[in-house]
């Protein structure tokens, strides 16, 4: 199968993974560049106690990028229940930390892990080191810990990470620097998206791209971190921690939540998030708006399908090819 072009995703959490599912099958030349920022639950006790950086937003990522019977890709994200010290832990993490003692090194772990599981794709951490993800609130406090920014109770005015010069991966330099797209979330704004172009060489390398960037927007808000935010600030928090206007499309929905599963989103004081137009062709992006929810179990995921479509579409237009 013939390759179409080189497409950079870059985020973390459930958001990356739902969009990988649905770009892999398409003939796309896939590389997902993931956070290492993570500091809560499996992933959190794994970096503690082994001292390596937290592979949970890395497994979810190799199991939606994965080509393997579904009992396999079942078993890799399996996680352990109990009163007993596996209790909690994902057998996905557990491998590759084991993969990591192996090879001697976290990134080379993780490709012989992708390696195993016939990974469609590249996945690459954004750094192959453990980054600690802090935040300045808007009262001047500064919470240290991503697990913890987000139920501070505080509205968040900045993030940074620790240590101030991170190396970022070469590979996932280089990646960026091939890219014929670079397609930037969805995840959440402050400690899934920003902890990767945070790692300056990550950031520096997606500003000097030629590449047309998308930003896929989360159809949903997240309290703790982006609460009441409309389409246009999460474009403008990127902005202003990145210095510069630097996407040229921004991906939309444009379909009612039914009224049903917004109250679902109540208890956690999540509401759509608002598609304010206008504002956003402001900013000089150009706005795709479509349906692209999908609702799954009850919770409002993007409609993994419909949304790899679109950016095949906007890929051949970047290149003057028909759609």
């Amino acid at each position: 199968m013939t390759r179409q072009g080189k497409v950079v995703v870059i985020g973390g959490g459930t958001g990356l993974s739902v969009l990988l599912r649905g770009l892999k099958q398409h003939p796309l030349d896939l590389t997902a560049i993931v956070t290492v920022a993570d500091d809560g639950g499996s992933s959190g006790r794994i970096r503690d106690d082994l001292k390596i950086p937290p592979p949970g937003d890395i497994r979810n990522v190799i199991a939606a990028l994965s080509d393997v019977e579904p009992l396999v890709e079942e078993m890799f994200q399996y996680r352990f229940a109990g009163k007993n010290e596996l209790d909690g832990h994902s057998l996905g993490n557990l491998i590759i930390a084991a993969m990591t003692s192996i090879t001697g090194d976290f990134a080379h772990g993780v490709e012989e892990m992708s390696k195993v599981l016939n990974v469609r794709g590249r996945v690459l951490p954004s750094a192959n080191q453990s980054i600690v993800l802090s935040a300045e609130m808007e009262d001047g406090s500064i919470i240290k810990g991503e697990s913890k920014i987000p139920y501070s109770g505080k509205k968040i005015n900045r993030v940074f990470l620790s240590p101030k010069h991170v190396k970022a991966l070469p590979a996932a330099v280089e990646a960026i620097e091939e890219a014929d797209m670079i397609i930037i979330g969805p995840g959440s704004l402050y400690t899934s998206i920003l902890p990767n172009l945070l790692v300056k060489q990550i950031g520096q390398a997606v500003l000097k791209s030629s590449a047309p960037k998308v930003y896929i927007c989360n159809l949903m808000t997240q309290a703790g971190e982006t609460m009441n935010y409309t389409a246009s600030q999460h474009v403008e928090a990127i902005y202003q921690h990145m210095g510069s206007r630097f996407m040229d499309y921004v991906l939309v929905n444009n379909e009612d939540v039914p009224a049903e599963i917004r109250s679902l989103y109540d208890k956690e004081m999540a509401e759509p998030v608002k598609f304010d137009v206008d504002r956003l062709k402001g900013l000089g992006l150009q706005v795709v708006y479509d349906k692209i929810i999908i609702n799954r179990d009850g919770l409002i995921r993007h409609d993994t399908d419909r949304v790899a479509e679109i950016v095949v579409r906007l890929m051949a237009e970047s290149k003057g090819q028909l759609a």
